[in-house]
């Protein structure tokens, strides 16, 4: 064994306790620290010929990188739809590398049976029915790419072909229908091999992110042959709800794949005051939601959710002598693009063992509650303008006068130190949209965040 690598071994008890003070040292800064230090990137170093050991690259990596790393796992990073990460899904996490398990295959089978009961917590977490069957995936992009893989091959079961033996090509044009769809469909079309063009935006409701019904039903009405139908359940600019119920009976009327994308809106359903958002979620032949975002488990993690795992089975399956048999309930590596990978189950489990339902809705409560705070100071506030109403977790804001992207820029910045907030557009208007999603969140925060906006607005430059 390589000296260095023979001395860590012997001081690893040591080295671990060392490592566990930095981490929590980290830990207690999150509520004072700047949300995004103002930092440039270190110069690039070279690799080094000899290596110093563990207790050295913690050091290094303590000076050159740790401080320009954001608080996003602290109570207000409210960029993007970022979770932190509880305290047991933190400590899943530390005892995932530790194991370092390969959950793939029934040859070796204690993984795959905590990520299949992981899975049956989640279905019963949403309130899926026994119908739907799940594998954890890297997030909510992967998870929706292996909804749509199902889909793909369920048009080639209507056509009569499998685009997963005979390629793409097979199935002929495509159409995927979707009022307001995430980035992430576009990109997994292409992956897929079905194409960006084959997505068609269909009209939305008056001044709402949701899908019109009767436009979906006139756009099936064109369409030659069956159909993908994209249903939102939490769009990201104002956390807007297609009217699942509806949209599945289209699915029903018209033949179609109904996939529906609840990334972070399917947790709405673990509140009694914002559980008919989601009414009709088990409707859906193909699921999506993120773990990482409203689940505070850090990344990656997301699960889908699919009624027809047979079709999941015939798009993923890997033959090889060292892998199970694919059968009638397949070993994971049949189901997921991955052939092998962590354990990713293993702080999600962790999580919901230690906090159950209840913790986990009373963490949804707080971060809507939260936004419905934060939605009543920026429509109170001199300067802003709250662009739609706050039905969930994410307020959407932009300047009352002249809001420009490079205005509605230097506001962010203004804030970096508090807050951060993500850019986007809604209704053709930049604006900024803030997040609420990480456990750690407390009204204390948001007077912080409301109080920082106010000032920030109004020192803002005129020109």
């Amino acid at each position: 064994m390589h000296p260095q690598l023979a001395a860590d071994l012997a001081a690893l008890p040591d080295l671990l306790e060392t490592t566990r003070q930095h981490a929590a040292d980290f830990l207690d800064t999150l509520p004072e620290a700047p949300v995004v230090p103002a930092r440039p990137a270190p110069e690039p170093a070279p690799l080094p010929e000899h290596g110093t050991g563990l207790r050295d690259a913690l050091r290094d990596f303590t000076t050159r990188w740790q401080p320009g790393l954001s608080a996003s796992a602290g109570p207000r990073y409210l960029g993007f739809v970022t979770g932190g990460a509880t305290p047991a899904a933190l400590a899943g996490d530390w005892l995932t590398a530790t194991v370092d398990q390969n959950a793939m295959s029934s040859l070796d089978p204690t993984g795959q049976h905590l990520e299949r009961e992981t899975v049956d917590w989640l279905r019963a977490l949403f309130g899926l029915s026994d119908a739907h069957q799940g594998a954890l995936v890297s997030g909510a992009t992967q998870s929706n790419t292996v909804g749509l893989a199902i889909a793909r091959e369920w048009l080639g079961e209507q056509r009569g072909v499998s685009p997963a033996e005979d390629g793409v090509a097979a199935l002929g044009p495509v159409r995927v229908l979707s009022g307001a769809p995430h980035s992430s469909i576009a990109k997994a079309l292409s992956v897929l091999g079905l194409g960006r063009s084959a997505l068609v935006t269909v009209p939305t409701l008056p001044d709402r992110e949701a899908v019109d019904p009767a436009a979906l039903e006139r756009a099936l009405q064109e369409a030659d042959g069956p159909c993908v139908i994209i249903a939102n359940a939490g769009t990201v600019n104002t956390v807007d709800f297609d009217d699942l119920r509806a949209l599945a009976a289209l699915r029903d009327r018209y033949g179609c794949w109904l996939h529906i994308d609840a990334a972070f809106g399917a947790f709405a359903a673990l509140s009694p005051q914002h559980a008919h958002l989601v009414d009709g979620l088990d409707l859906a032949d193909s699921l999506c939601i993120d773990l990482h975002k409203w689940l505070n488990v850090p990344y990656d993690s997301a699960v889908q959710f699919t009624r027809r795992r047979d079709l999941q089975a015939r798009v993923f399956q890997n033959a090889a002598a060292y892998l199970g048999e694919l059968g009638a309930d397949p070993d994971l590596v049949h189901l997921t693009p991955e052939n092998s990978r962590r354990l990713r189950a293993l702080p999600t489990w962790f999580t919901l063992r230690a906090y159950g339902r209840e913790g986990h809705r009373e963490i949804v409560e707080r971060c809507a509650a939260s936004a419905g705070t934060l939605g009543t100071a920026v429509a109170s506030l001199d300067g802003l303008r709250l662009l739609d109403p706050v039905r969930l977790n994410v307020v959407c804001f932009t300047l009352a006068d002249r809001p420009t992207a490079e205005r509605l820029t230097a506001l962010a910045d203004a804030l970096a130190a508090e807050a951060f907030l993500t850019p986007t557009v809604h209704a053709g208007l930049p604006a900024l949209r803030a997040a609420f999603s990480n456990w750690r969140t407390t009204e204390e925060d948001v007077q912080r965040i409301a109080t920082a906006l106010e000032r920030a607005v109004r020192q803002l430059p005129a020109d």
